[in-house]
């Protein structure tokens, strides 16, 4: 069976696979201080790229199904 590989573009961007800190802060409606404590409380996977941090989607959002709400 041969399936289409639909191309990125605008219309259709790749899936989001990292947040950034202030994408983390904004959902959680937390400051940029306390998200970058649960960054350094490694409650997520991270990735550096040069000083930017990038949190794993896949990881936050275990982390926030996990959380008693």
């Amino acid at each position: 069976m041969i399936t289409a590989i639909t191309p990125i573009t605008q219309e259709n961007p790749a899936p989001k696979r990292t947040y950034t800190v202030k994408e983390v802060s904004d959902m959680l409606g937390i400051g940029k201080t306390a998200a970058y404590n649960l960054v350094k409380e490694n409650h997520f996977k991270i990735v550096r790229v040069g000083a930017a941090i990038r949190i794993s989607k896949k990881s936050f959002d275990e982390w926030l199904d996990s959380q008693q709400l």
